[in-house]
Parts: C-alpha cells; structure tokens; sequence
C-alpha cells in the first residue's frame, strides 16, 4: 500500500516555505506522494454543506493556495512523489485550460502527475465561475471525455454538450501515455461514474467498513462496466489528526497516534485499498493543531511503523 501527505495549503501552516519544506520532507521519508486540493473562496454567510442546516464554513478555508501552481513549485523542489490533486473541482474550469495545465506540470515534473477531479459542491463556487450547477453529472462526464482528447493525438476535436473544441494543436502532451484520473466520489452515482470513466476513486475514509466497502463495490462496478478491475486504483482520503499521544476509542478511523494509524493501515492489507493520504495540517486535535516540526516528526514515525 502507497502512503502520501497533503501538503499544508489552507490555515495557519499553508506558507510557501512550510509547503516546500513538506515536500522535501515527504519525499526523503519514503512517501509516495503529495497532494493539494481547491478551494475557490470562504463565503462569509453560512452555507449548507452536505445538504444540512446553514452553518459558517471552517476558517481553514480563508487562504487556500492554488493547486496546480502550487504542485509546479512542489516538482522543482522533488524528484520521485507523485503529485496528486485530492480534489480539484473540474466543472468549475473549461476542459482544454484544465488538460493543458495538467499537461504541463506533467512536462515539468517528468510525469509525475495524479489528476484528482471532483463536481464541487459549493453554490457561490459556481456562480463566481459562472457555471450553472446544473452541469452537475453529465458535465463531469464530457470534461474528462474532453480532457482525454487533449492528451491524445493531434489534431484535437471534441464537439459536446458544454465543451467545444475546433480541430487543432494542443500541446505539450503529458509525458504519461495516460494520466491517471481519480474521481472524488462516494454517492452510488459517483462511484458508478467512477467506474465508467475514471482511473480511480478517492473517497474520504470515514470507517474501515464504510471504505472497504466502497472499494468493493467500485471494482465491481468496474467489472459491470466491462474493464479490468486490477486496472483502477482506490486512493483513500484521510482527513484526520496526528497526535503523540494515543486517541480513545471514539478516535478518527486512521487517526490518532502513528502506532493507532499503523495498525489501521495493516487492517486494511488485501482490502481493495491501493493508496492513503493523510491530510493532518489544520486538524483539531485534543491538545490543540500541531505544529509543522511535530507533525513532520509524527509522520516519520508513522512510516517507520508502516513500513515493517
């Protein structure tokens, strides 16, 4: 099983020097990659998220760094991680800016690039991008469909519902001869989705039954859709503390201490699960967030664990 980190984006520990030094840091402990993620702003007015009461939106969200531009500042400064996007909200982009962009930090970073989509979820999002959301579901089939022709053989021509590209030259191509796409999904729909047209699914780990589960279903939704189930990836999203000390029993499934982690993470061998990145940076923990030199000292030990 592949492990990775989030990089510290959002809230307090989000700088370019923290970022940098995450990065290198992954890297040299043996992780396999790194990851952002988008945010295109923090209304300040309550917003119904998951479709529950209003309620403010978390202050993490008051500075989110730029995911592709920060992962081309992260591939100057690395040789080997993958750079992974866990998520960034396709519908919210026109698919041959979004092909392109991924195109060419593939270049730069010598193909090293995980493509993470997802719809986005957010009503102010949509309108600040002036796409109706009722492009939810059949656009995020037709960007991918889009972005593939991209990255395939000039000339380039796609004639959709939303998207129209005249017969042209669109280049750099990635280096990859295929760019792994994962989609952020977890409803029935999502993962049916998934398995017509992704690579891969990413879904936030919220229980080792509810995971597991999910990858069961989506490989077998992947063979329904008659391809190869060992062909896709499940790339499980933590979003989870780090702590010194051990949790409770009431503790995050893949959360608390790097020995509690690890033997999550042993539970889940032979399991469907391919990859787990953690997101720790901005986590509430019992004794408050942890900071940058902490966490980085946890992480080591958590792989030092992991890896036995």
């Amino acid at each position: 099983m592949e492990l990775g980190v989030a990089l510290p984006t959002s809230g307090p520990p989000a700088t370019p020097a923290g970022i940098a030094r995450v990065a290198r840091e992954a890297e040299r402990l043996g992780y396999d990659s790194v990851w952002t993620y988008e945010r295109l702003l923090r209304p300040t007015a309550p917003v119904s998220m998951g479709g529950g009461e209003p309620q403010p939106v978390p202050e993490i969200y008051r500075s989110t760094y730029e995911p592709l531009e920060t992962l081309s500042y992260v591939a100057a400064l690395t040789e080997r991680v993958k750079l992974g996007t866990s998520i960034i909200d396709a519908l919210l982009h026109p698919a041959v800016v979004l092909a392109k962009r991924f195109a060419t930090l593939d270049r730069l970073s010598g193909g090293r690039v995980v493509a993470g989509l997802g719809q986005g979820w957010m009503p102010q999002e949509f309108a600040a991008a002036a796409v109706p959301m009722s492009r939810i579901g059949p656009g995020m089939d037709e960007v991918v469909a889009a972005m593939r022709a991209c990255w395939g053989p000039d000339p380039v021509a796609y004639d959709g519902a939303f998207t129209q590209i005249a017969e042209s030259e669109i280049n750099p191509k990635p280096v990859q001869a295929r760019v792994p796409i994962l989609l952020g999904a977890m409803t029935p729909a999502g993962v049916r989705r998934a398995a017509r047209i992704a690579d891969g699914l990413n879904p936030v780990a919220l229980s080792h039954d509810m995971l597991t589960g999910l990858a069961k279903t989506f490989r077998s939704a992947v063979a329904e859709a008659g391809r190869d189930p060992e062909s896709v990836t499940v790339v499980a999203r933590a979003n989870v503390p780090l702590t010194a000390e051990a949790l409770g029993d009431d503790r995050p499934f893949l959360g608390g201490s790097p020995r509690q982690i690890a033997g999550d993470l042993a539970g889940l061998e032979g399991a469907g699960i391919d990859h787990v990145l953690f997101s720790s940076f901005g986590q509430d923990t019992p004794g408050g967030q942890v900071g940058l030199d902490q966490a980085l000292d946890l992480y080591a030990e958590l792989i030092d664990l992991a890896r036995r």
